[in-house]
């Protein structure tokens, strides 16, 4: 295109045909300027402008490519790389799709130094954009430096009281300065731009003229003028070049800032090609869709960026962790969020319920990235949280896709149901629509018989990719062309970072973080924070494991036991810690709630009853297991997983966990009864009271009963005890051991605690359960 245009150039200058090498909008040349005014270009003014007009026609029946952005002040690295961005990602699309591109750039005042502006004017005016044509939006006056990038655009649109000019502030700018600008006009992007009006901007000294100049007539005999604007030194040229000038105008005088109104502008036939009300009439100017219009939402903020990693297999506590990173981003204020997504995949619940919290951003104006570098991947899962960015970068080598969700089935992964596959493509079609991405290919990375083809918009010529479905609802409006090779024929869509921009799913590629940040408008003395894990999200990584469940288990129930024995209170906090742990790890984790905490609390509360209030019924005792162990069940997973008996096959593993934690809880219970009385310190603690020696066994009991003598007197007639009258050995919380007619028995105060060495009175037996009260 480069070439092309280099080639023509000189021809299109002499046969007065330049504006026929620039995307002119239909209404360029008409209006309430002069019919023939053609600023600085010999030829003829009418035949430019009508043949200018015809071509704007011609190309308004294909509707361009659009993009919308609002350059800030002071133009810094941001607004650099914002606008580098967007115009690398028009130009990309342009070649791929065979369209035209159109970037408008709103220009708004400001303070900037000149070497900033310059520096974007370089590059709106280079070579390597050159299928895209660059729009100037003048909405309010704008003087100083930043019309230095609405001169580098290729046209110019005011607001008809808007003014634009004085460069300088109402002083001369550096002859080098000076220079530079005339420089970038040289290249006439602009052909209502001309050396003497450029200069009479930066120069308050300078005066400029409108001069009507008479040209030869050409071979069919007829004579044309044009209008030129020169500076006074040109006009004497022009006059010794013995061109007829027909009439001089001085459009502005020595002294004068050098501003141009929209209006004054298009009624002299320079600066701009048309004058607006407002930025919705840009739409008809230039034949957009008009959500092209739509600006970046990030734009004139400061960035302020956080990076957040998505690394290993996507499972329910790595979905926790990144939500709490997103939560704590948006309470910060971040307003771009970068994923760098390293994953094989995982689970199809916690990969959809990521992706939508991701997408589900936009109404928060924050811009969220997927970023997959080099010697990365984004399959299965990890594709899916990638569809739900606003953006996806890659390394031209990396891979994404194959989406597919897949079930265990014994020692074979098998394919999935229709009913789900049918789900998934719903879900993955709706996050393309979403972020302007083809669904179809989308749908192609879960779907193995999907075929999708390259199709042409009959009307407008636009490029797309639809399945057979899509062509055939459309009546006729696509014409479909090759089919994508990686789609179809069993073959689930996995691309490459350069193919995936191809087809539209992803940005241009990128090399490293560098070239990221520079795409994305970071400035390269800026960090980037990174979301790392503290030691808190760490311990609840290990803790949500079957190796933290087993164990947290074990010492929780075993810690109860022993503190049955000592009651000595330390080991009960140990136990409450161990289950507190527990809840809280899997509650950050996402698989616990306040049901689960609620059911434990229940069981224990069922099992302590149990215990200390109503020994012996067994229904509060079998009924606080079920709680607890169906408590600690529901927390240790997540339910309602989409993969086949997915749920089941993790409600093996708990069970199993479970299984062995019981076995374990009941030999470490077996050895402790045997030995603990025996050690050293411990054998002071057990709650073995004077004179018990002759008790055979040694622990609490679920079911206290009478300890009776070698001739078991007291368990022939264990009524007549009521009445009796004894002390107590321990302290009756309820329960506890007294001495009743000599022999040492298990009771239960009938209501308070009772100190130990009370007096007391069986005031009831209920089979094995004697209810004792203190004497006064």
């Amino acid at each position: 295109m480069d070439c092309l245009r280099t080639s023509l150039a000189p021809l299109a200058i002499l046969l007065g045909a330049w504006p026929l090498l620039t995307f002119a909008p239909a209404t360029a040349f008409g209006g309430d300027g002069p019919p023939d005014a053609v600023v600085g270009i010999p030829g003829s003014g009418d035949r430019a402008a009508d043949a200018a007009q015809k071509d704007g026609v011609q190309k308004a029946a294909e509707p361009p490519l659009g993009k919308y952005l609002t350059v800030t002040s002071p133009v810094d690295d941001l607004v650099f790389g914002r606008v580098k961005n967007a115009v690398l990602n028009l130009e990309s699309q342009a070649q791929q799709q065979h369209r035209r591109a159109v970037l408008i750039l709103e220009i708004t005042h400001g303070t900037t130094p000149f070497h900033q502006v310059y520096g974007l004017a370089k590059f709106l005016t280079s070579a390597e954009i050159a299928d895209v044509k660059t729009v100037a939006w003048i909405p309010e006056t704008v003087t100083g430096n930043n019309v230095v990038i609405a001169l580098a655009c290729n046209e110019i649109i005011m607001h008809p009281d808007a003014d634009l000019g004085d460069i300088g502030l109402g002083k001369a700018l550096d002859r080098d300065e000076q220079q530079d600008i005339l420089h970038l006009i040289e290249k006439r992007h602009n052909p209502r731009l001309s050396p003497a009006l450029v200069m009479g901007m930066c120069d308050p000294q300078r005066e400029t003229l409108r001069a009507k100049v008479q040209l030869p007539a050409g071979k069919d005999g007829k004579e044309s003028s044009e209008f030129r604007i020169v500076t006074k030194d040109e006009l004497e040229r022009l006059q010794k070049s013995k061109l007829p000038i027909l009439d001089v105008q001085t459009i502005k005088e020595s002294g004068d800032l050098g501003n141009y109104s929209g209006s004054k502008a298009r009624s002299l036939g320079v600066l701009t090609v048309q004058t607006i009300e407002q930025r919705g009439e840009l739409v008809d100017v230039y034949n957009l869709p008009r959500e092209a219009l739509r600006d970046d939402p990030t734009s004139g903020e400061k960035p302020r960026v956080q990076l957040i990693k998505v690394e290993g297999e996507v499972n329910s506590v790595l979905e926790a962790f990144i939500v709490r990173q997103i939560d704590r981003a948006v309470a910060a204020g971040v307003n771009t969020l970068i994923f760098e997504i390293d994953s094989p995949g995982g689970g199809l619940l916690q990969s959809q319920n990521l992706s939508n919290t991701i997408a589900d951003l936009d109404p928060k104006k924050i811009h969220t990235i997927a970023y997959i570098p080099k010697g990365k991947q984004a399959l299965s899962g990890a594709a899916i949280i990638a569809l739900g960015c606003d953006e996806i970068y890659m390394d031209p080598n990396v891979r994404i896709g194959d989406a597919e969700p897949i079930a265990l089935s014994g020692r074979q992964f098998e394919h999935v149901p229709e009913k789900i596959l049918s789900n998934l493509r719903v879900v993955l079609a709706t996050l393309a629509k979403r972020k302007g991405r083809p669904p179809a290919l989308a749908e192609a990375m879960a779907d193995k018989d999907l075929q999708v083809f390259q199709v042409k918009n009959r009307r407008t010529g636009r490029v797309w990719y639809l399945s057979e479905a899509e062509i055939q609802a459309s009546n006729g409006e696509w014409e479909r062309g090759l089919p994508v090779p990686e789609s179809g024929n069993n073959h689930l869509l996995t691309l490459t970072g350069t193919r995936a921009h191809e087809l539209g799913l992803a940005e241009t590629p990128v090399r490293d973080f560098d070239d990221l940040k520079q795409r994305l408008g970071i400035p390269a003395e800026i960090t980037v924070a990174e979301a790392k894990q503290t030691w808190v999200d760490a311990l609840v990584f290990g803790l949500n494991t079957e190796l933290a469940l087993f164990f947290l288990v074990v010492v929780g129930f075993i810690c109860i036991y022993i503190e049955l024995h000592l009651m000595t209170g330390l080991l009960s906090i140990i136990a409450a810690l161990c289950f507190a742990i527990f809840f809280w790890s899997h509650f950050l984790g996402g698989t616990a709630g306040w049901l689960e905490v609620i059911l434990f609390l229940i069981g224990a509360a069922c099992l302590a009853l149990e215990v200390f209030v109503i020994p012996g019924s067994g229904f509060f005792g079998v009924t606080g297991i079920l709680l607890i162990f169906a408590s600690l069940i529901l927390a240790s997973q997540t339910w309602g997983n989409l993969e086949p008996n997915e749920d089941y096959k993790r409600l093996s593993y708990t069970m199993g966990t479970l299984g062995a934690s019981i076995i374990s809880i009941v030999v470490i219970a077996l050895v402790t009864s045997r030995f603990l009385p025996h050690v050293r310190v411990f054998d002071k603690l057990v709650l073995s009271p004077p004179g018990a020696a002759d008790l055979h066994r040694f622990g609490p009991r679920l079911k206290p009963g009478l300890a009776d003598d070698a001739a078991g007197h007291f368990a022939d007639h264990p009524r007549s005890l009521v009445g009796q009258e004894g002390a107590a050995l321990t302290v009756l919380r309820p329960a506890g051991k007294a001495k009743i007619h000599g022999r040492t028995i298990d009771v239960v105060s009938e209501g308070p605690f009772i100190p130990a060495e009370s007096r007391l009175e069986v005031i009831e037996v209920s089979g094995n359960r004697v209810v004792v009260r203190q004497i006064v």
